[in-house]
Formats: structure tokens, C-alpha cells, sequence
């Protein structure tokens, strides 16, 4: 029975849509191997001959494309190589205090476009950031257009609190943006999977698990922007708590008697190691949001001293913070992203000092890592979760007619 047929009923059914998402899974996992059927059908413990009915669907649905030839070994037929089809792709995009960022990611995880403006957000409505936004994602579709890629769907993250399933940002203080509606749809009409919305740290802390190639199936995400999120990662898994809020360490504490910050506490590590905080404390001129990070990795090069002073203040504020988490959470390694990535050479040092300080021996200087991909990660995490979906339920997608063929 072909997937684009009636569902089978009962037990039959259940099995054929595990198993097409076990084959799937398997595809995505081999990366650049491009596995043959007969290798997925030793790798996943099916038959030959079930394998390559799940193929031919998924192939059929428009999910993997058929590469190559080669032999498995010196006698039969020359196998077909398999991955996931580049010609599929969903649209990251991201919402900041200061910018824009849109980027398409193919189903195999490859970035192949990507655009970004800075942007004032604070305080703007909604609906005139997600106009701006709108066309940037235009940009992102005609790029798709014209490499031959059809785009499923798309992910927003946001850098705040939010209800998914309502589209609603619950709050996200840096923008001043409390219980607004958003309509994340709207900027790729027609995309059959619609756009998910997530939190841009969640989203990066994602990014960092499938596409990071760190490895590790626990650990800290500590994403830099102008404010400071964290994405919590245990056993492969984004743990989000209760109220979805886990990870919020830049509302830790690390000054009882500091400055106030945006939500509405004071001493939060945000306003010690937050992207204006370290200008600020740096003494970098006002200027576009490149301009400020060139001026403080060039003072950073030529060792002034109040760039060094800022950048290592805010390396230990972050230290003491990761001190407090890995004694709580019994943290395997943390990881660094966002500005604090671009500063990593700088920072890392006074971050270990802090961490040796207050938590002597939790973490060792190897279990500190600075992303490789910098400010990428957000769209790629963004972008991931719906690929994630169609990879999990492609069962369910193919009978809803929802994928191209």
C-alpha cells in the first residue's frame, strides 16, 4: 500500500508510520554518507523489501532524492545512495531588539541563503516589525524560486516568552512587547506547514544540538544579544519546564544590589553581560550594531583597558551565573553563542575564573565551548524544528496532502 492511499487501519497502519519516520530518521542521521537501502535495512533491523517500500513513499512524497551509485561490496547490483531532498527547504527567521534574519535551510540542514538588517524593534508594534520582516522572508522565497527549492514552512523566534499554540508572545520585555498576538503565517503565504513560532534562545539551543556538531546530549546554551537567554538541552531534548520558561539565565541574579533590568528585577546578569551593558561599560560610540562590535573587537585587539575591563566584568558575572546553574542542574558542559561566540577568546577566561571561584571543579575548561555557529544558530534551531516534525510524522503529512511531489 502506498502512504498516498488510504491509511491501513489499526496496528497495520501504526506500524507503517513508525517506520517511515524510523527510515527518515535514519536518512537525516547519516549526514553526508548518503546510506543505500540495503544499509538502512541493516541499520534499522527492517526488511530489504520493507525499507524499500518506505523508500519508494518518501522518495514518491518528495521528502529523499536518490543519489549516486556504488557498491556495498564486490558482487550484486550497484546501490542508490539516499538523503534527505535539498530541494525541500523551510525559512528560519528572527525577530531581535536591534535586527532582522531570515535564512532558508534545506531538509538536509544546509543554510542556503541567508539575510539580515539591523532594526530598531524596541517598542515597535508588532505589526510594523513583522511588516519589515515580511520582507526579508520575500527575499528568502525568491532565493528559494530560484534554486528549484520548494519551501514546507517556516519558524519565528522571538527573543521572550511565548504560547506556540495561540501564536502569542506572553512577554518579551527587551521589545516591550507583553501579551501580543502574531500571525507568523502571513510571511510565507501558502508555505503548506505554515511557520512555527518559538524563543529565539530555545530556538538556538536547537540549532546547536543538530547542527552544531559539538555531540553532546546535554548541556547549557547561553545565547548573547542585547539581552541574555538560555536553552536548556537533557538527553537530546530542549527542556522547557512547567511554563516553558526554563533557561531564563539572564534574569539570574548575580548582584543583589546591581542595577535594574527589563523585567523588572534588579542585579539580573543581563544587565552586567547583555550586548549594551558591555558597550556601555566599554565606552564604544553609538552607532549600527556592526559598527559597535567591530569598535570593541578592534579596542579588544589593541588591548584597551576599559574593553578589556568590560568584556572580562561581564565574563566573570556570566561565570558566577553558570556556577549557580551547574551546581543546580548538575550541568554537563555549557555553550556559548551570540555575542558572547564573536567575544569567546576574550571572554572564556574571566568565564572559567568565575566558574573556578564559585564552583571549583563542576566544570572543567573543555566543558565551556564557544559555538561555531555564531548568530547562525537561531534560524538554523528555528528552521530545524519544523524539519524535525515532517521527520517525526511524515506519515501524517503525506496523507494530508501538505508535502510537494
Amino acid at each position: 500500500m502506498s502512504v498516498n492511499e488510504q491509511a491501513a487501519p489499526g496496528r497495520v497502519g501504526d506500524v507503517r508510520r513508525r517506520n517511515l519516520s524510523l527510515v527518515l530518521d535514519s536518512i537525516a542521521k547519516t549526514g553526508d554518507s548518503k546510506p543505500s537501502r540495503a544499509q538502512l535495512a541493516a541499520g534499522t533491523g527492517l526488511t530489504k523489501a520493507a525499507v524499500s517500500s518506505l523508500v519508494a513513499d518518501l522518495v514518491y512524497s518528495g521528502l529523499v532524492s536518490e543519489v549516486g551509485l556504488y557498491r556495498d561490496g564486490e558482487r550484486g547490483r550497484p546501490g542508490q545512495g539516499l538523503e534527505l531532498n535539498t530541494r525541500r527547504g523551510v525559512v528560519g527567521m528572527e525577530i531581535n531588539v536591534d535586527y532582522l534574519a531570515v535564512g532558508l535551510v534545506d531538509l538536509g540542514g544546509a543554510l542556503r541563503f541567508t539575510s539580515a538588517i539591523e532594526s530598531h524593534n524596541r517598542g515597535l508594534a508588532p505589526d510594523a516589525v513583522m511588516a519589515r520582516l515580511s520582507a526579508l522572508a520575500a527575499e528568502a522565497a525568491a532565493a528559494a524560486s530560484k534554486e528549484g527549492i520548494d519551501i514546507l514552512g517556516g519558524g519565528l523566534a522571538v527573543p521572550g516568552l511565548v504560547d506556540e499554540r495561540h501564536n502569542l508572545v506572553i512577554s518579551a520585555p527587551n521589545l516591550h512587547w507583553e501579551q501580543e498576538f502574531l500571525d507568523p503565517g502571513a510571511l510565507l503565504e501558502g508555505a503548506p506547514l505554515g511557520v512555527r513560532l518559538s524563543n529565539e534562545a530555545n530556538s538556538a539551543a536547537l540549532g546547536e544540538l543538530w547542527y552544531g556538531g559539538g555531540g553532546q546530549a546535554d548541556f547549557l546554551y547561553v545565547s548573547g544579544e542585547v539581552g541574555v537567554g538560555g536553552g536548556v538541552i537533557i538527553g537530546s531534548e530542549l527542556f522547557m519546564g512547567p511554563g516553558g520558561s526554563a533557561g531564563e539565565l539572564g534574569h539570574v541574579v548575580v548582584h543583589p544590589d546591581g542595577p535594574p533590568c527589563s523585567c523588572g528585577g534588579a542585579g539580573c546578569l543581563e544587565t552586567f553581560a547583555g550586548q549594551e551593558a558591555i558597550f556601555q561599560a566599554a565606552r564604544i560610540p553609538e552607532g549600527s550594531l556592526s559598527e559597535r562590535m567591530a569598535g570593541l573587537v578592534a579596542a579588544l585587539e589593541s588591548k584597551e583597558p576599559g574593553a578589556c575591563k568590560a568584556v572580562h566584568d561581564a565574563g566573570r558575572y556570566l561565570g558566577v551565573a553558570l556556577a549557580s546553574s551547574a551546581r543546580l542542574m548538575d550541568l554537563e558542559a555549557v555553550v556559548l553563542g551570540g555575542h558572547f561566540a564573536e567575544l569567546g577568546d576574550w571572554l572564556k577566561p574571566a568565564v572559567l575564573e568565575g566558574l573556578n571561584r564559585h564552583a571549583p571543579g563542576l566544570l572543567q575548561s573543555d566543558d565551556l565551548r564557544v559555538s561555531g555557529l555564531k548568530h547562525s544558530g537561531t534560524l538554523l534551531g528555528a528552521a530545524g524544528q519544523v524539519i524535525r516534525s515532517v521527520i517525526e510524522s511524515p506519515f501524517e503529512l503525506i496523507l494530508a496532502g501538505k508535502l510537494a511531489t
